[in-house]
């Protein structure tokens, strides 16, 4: 007869990925209804919003009392990571590209469009970055490294400090430890989202920089929004993880659930520092 060791756990049958679908098809109807005018389109999008909050509350409640009543064993853990692996990895191409269409658009085709072939059809273009590109009458100023910007790089530095910090502490069995340093990343997280919040009012209502304001305005606002969109992700991730540890999950020994968002944060921090350099300083 085989030992625990050897085994792997297959879950019984679950019925949440059918709820995933359904909010998945709900929110893609709805955005796409809303934005054609239908009216009710909106409530559609906020009830598949809702259906997946309840999805991940569900399915995300059931892996955790699994993983806590020791269901899980070496090789579980090993499919966790490497799922956690993959996922990351597709986040990174999914950044890479975006940082490539930026270096495609600072690095090549302005300069080509402002070569002398293309002056005769936009003659007043300055084939400089930033610049909306060549037909866009619109003015705006470009977002500053200093200011916002810079704050925002030295709260997520922070936040890398301290969630290394609260791992330490579960390492140690040091809960207490573990508990303040995940609280303090959560902070540290809903804090940088409310500086960006005021940086976007500010870029639309004093600098006129807008999604809309051409090539500029379009990779800033892709960039910097797909990052806080990622941030917001992690910071619930992080609350999640900060829940558990309150109600006494993880372990030194077995705890990637935590290990797992702790990847991904330091992820989002590596991305922010390229973009702090590559859209905001450079």
């Amino acid at each position: 007869m085989l030992n625990q060791s050897a085994r792997y756990f297959v879950p019984d049958p679950s019925h949440w990925p059918i709820f995933g679908s359904v909010a998945l098809l709900s929110m893609a109807s709805g955005a796409a209804l809303w934005m054609n005018e239908a009216s009710w389109g909106k409530f559609v999008l906020i009830a598949g919003v809702c259906i997946l909050f309840f999805m991940m509350f569900g399915w995300f409640g059931t892996v955790a009392r699994e993983s806590e009543g020791g269901k899980y064993n070496s090789q579980v853990d090993l499919g966790f990571r490497w799922g956690m692996s993959w996922f990351i990895f597709s986040e990174v191409m999914f950044f890479a590209a975006f940082f490539g269409a930026l270096f495609y658009m600072r690095v090549l085709s302005v300069p080509w469009l402002g070569d002398l072939e293309h002056k005769l059809l936009w003659p007043d273009f300055n084939a400089q970055w930033p610049t909306a590109g060549p037909g866009v009458a619109e003015k705006f100023t470009p977002m500053g490294a200093w200011g916002i910007p810079a704050l925002n790089t030295f709260l997520l530095l922070s936040s890398g400090v301290t969630v290394t910090i609260a791992h330490w502490g579960l390492l140690k069995n040091n809960r207490k430890q573990l508990i303040l340093g995940l609280a303090a990343t959560v902070a540290l997280g809903i804090t940088f989202l409310c500086f960006q919040a005021y940086e976007y009012s500010h870029a639309y209502s004093e600098l006129n920089l807008k999604l809309s304001s051409g090539a500029y305005g379009a990779t800033f606002f892709m960039l910097t929004g797909f990052h806080g969109f990622h941030v917001t992700i992690g910071t619930l991730m992080l609350t999640v993880i900060l829940a558990r540890s309150i109600a006494g999950h993880f372990t030194a020994e077995h705890h990637f659930g935590f290990e797992g968002v702790a990847w991904y944060w330091h992820f989002v921090d590596v991305v922010w520092l390229l973009l702090f350099i590559l859209v905001y300083w450079l």
